[in-house]
């Protein structure tokens, strides 16, 4: 659970690494932002949706 929420901040916080790269016109930097986005955001995303799931009942 802990690791989720690191990867989702880590995710927000390239977003806007991302747009800092697209206004500064940075190929390289919208590229690795995007993947950063892509990979955290999609783990924490799936980790946070099946969480319920595997919590014992």
């Amino acid at each position: 659970m802990g690791t989720a929420i690191i990867f989702l901040l880590v995710a927000i916080l390239a977003v806007f690494g991302t747009f800092s790269a697209l206004k500064n016109k940075n190929i390289l930097g919208i590229l690795f932002g995007a993947g950063s986005i892509g990979v955290f955001g999609f783990f924490a995303i799936m980790t946070l949706i099946k969480l319920p799931a595997s919590l014992p009942q």
